[in-house]
């Protein structure tokens, strides 16, 4: 049967601005052409690893945190993402990230994702080897585990919360899972077993309650909530039991939303399954934004906050309108504005970003309200990029190059936080990183956090979905532009 023409228009406004390179699921088959040997194929190990020596460091970091082993008797490594790095009980430096051979976006894909932990006590510049936490070392050993996030009490117990995935896929396979948490009151040393952490159910879930949600938490709970409890922004993907989002799946259209969430008990050391959650902006209040061309479905997603120096909060978020939007908190994010194209200043014109990951941070410090940010975005809208296209494509080819825009809050403004212009912060050479006998990806897709340590912010990113390195934001990246 030949797709629709909606599903095809539809398809194309998706590739027109996510700029992910993937197709995910129930695509319409191509016609039997002769394949074309992609020069971004990965042959071998020694291959990969030769490249090694360059491209460790073109995106010019300060610290490598992880360089993938590609080792037989190892872990699945090649992938690496989700890429968390937080301050750590008795000061060190903690990372908790997602690792697997390719990241496990089909049903095609072998599962292997799992959670992994490292710790540096010498401020970043050396770091343990990553210890699997939950999820299968190879496939076959287990339902994937993905999308960790960390929660360190006053007094010092480590939670690590993430999606486990059971099997099932009610979207997409690396979406649809349980929340389950385990924790840590030796630094990290030895962990509890496994437990689930309750969580609300939305109109947007499957109606089937035995059906995991579709949720995912993509930046680290900060102190930002009402008495300093722990709060954090999250995409809720709703069910394709409840809204169809095109005659064809894919997850650049697929319907999605940004909720928040305010842990209230992580100081008084409960059980994962007694965490107490508050859910704010949920069900018909959860921000949503219009995907061009299918207006009733919302591309809205991955939402990152900072403190203004007034005390309120603001958020970024990526969507499918080519821009970023924003939105803002009176109280402490327990209600929101309605989401808005983020703008260089009032009356400005939008900064231009695919659906990729566009964090913004504060340079003064995670839960400040200094009123200096940094933004990151691709500053294309993929229908505008004008980079390398390969062909055949490889992931992600679009998601880049990196800029940096630097951000000021502006007292009285109606968006609250103006930018100065884009500056290109990094890319690299053209070079897919990967699985061997893949084409490997080109993403700068920034899956990635910031600290603060020192009076020195960090960028800590991985680099291709491949090596995780971090980046010094010196005050050159962030000084007020004299033009």
């Amino acid at each position: 049967m030949k797709p629709s023409l909606l599903a095809l228009r539809v398809l194309a406004l998706a590739a027109a601005f996510s700029g992910t390179g993937i197709a995910f699921a129930a695509t319409p088959p191509a016609p039997a052409v002769p394949p074309v040997k992609s020069p971004h194929f990965i042959a071998s190990p020694a291959g990969l690893k030769a490249l090694y020596p360059k491209q460790l460091h073109i995106t010019q970091p300060d610290y490598v945190v992880y360089v993938p082993e590609v080792a037989d008797d190892g872990a699945n490594d090649t992938g690496n993402e989700h890429f968390l790095v937080f301050d750590g009980p008795g000061g060190s430096l903690m990372a908790v990230w997602t690792q697997s051979s390719v990241e496990n976006f089909s049903p095609d894909t072998l599962a292997d994702q799992h959670i992994v932990f490292a710790r540096s006590t010498d401020e970043g510049v050396t770091w343990s080897k990553p210890r699997i936490l939950a999820g299968p070392k190879k496939a076959g050993d287990g339902h994937m585990a993905s999308w960790a996030y960390p929660l360190v009490s006053k007094r010092g117990r480590l939670y690590v919360l993430y999606s486990q995935s059971i099997g099932k896929s009610d979207s997409f396979v690396h979406h649809t899972a349980w929340i389950h948490g385990i924790f840590s009151d030796d630094a990290g040393a030895t962990w509890s077993k496994p437990q689930n952490v309750p969580v609300a159910r939305s109109i947007n879930d499957n109606p089937d309650a035995t059906m995991p949600p579709n949720m995912l938490c993509w930046q680290k709970p900060l102190r930002l909530g009402r008495d300093g409890k722990y709060f954090a922004g999250f995409t809720r993907w709703t069910s394709f039991a409840v809204r169809q989002p095109v005659p064809l799946k894919n997850l650049a259209s697929a319907d999605s939303r940004v909720e928040f969430m305010r842990f209230e008990n992580v100081d008084d050391h409960p059980e994962p399954r007694a965490l107490k959650i508050s859910w704010f902006a949920a069900n018909e209040r959860a921000l949503a934004v219009p995907f061009p061309g299918l207006p009733e479905n919302s591309v809205c997603q991955e939402p990152s906050i900072v403190k203004l120096p007034d005390g309120r909060l603001f958020t970024v978020m990526r969507t499918g309108a080519g821009s970023p939007f924003w939105s803002v908190s009176a109280d402490l994010g327990e209600t929101w504005t309605q989401p808005r194209p983020l703008l260089r200043r009032d009356g400005g014109e939008p900064l231009l970003h695919p659906i990729s990951p566009c964090p913004i941070y504060d340079v003064g410090g995670n839960e400040v309200g200094s009123g200096r940010y940094a933004l990151f975005i691709h500053s294309h809208d993929n229908r505008s990029f004008k980079g390398y296209r390969p062909n055949p494509t490889v992931t992600g080819f679009n998601r880049r190059p990196i800029y940096l825009v630097p951000g000021r809050f502006q007292a009285g403004a109606d968006q609250p936080v103006w930018f100065d212009e884009p500056k290109l912060f990094m890319d690299h050479d053209n070079v897919s990183l990967g699985k061997p006998g893949t084409n490997g990806r080109m993403d700068l897709s920034l899956y990635a956090g910031g600290t603060v340590r020192q009076g020195r912010p960090v960028l800590w990113y991985p680099d291709r979905k491949f090596f995780l390195l971090g980046r010094v934001i010196g005050n050159e990246w962030v000084a007020r532009s004299t033009r």
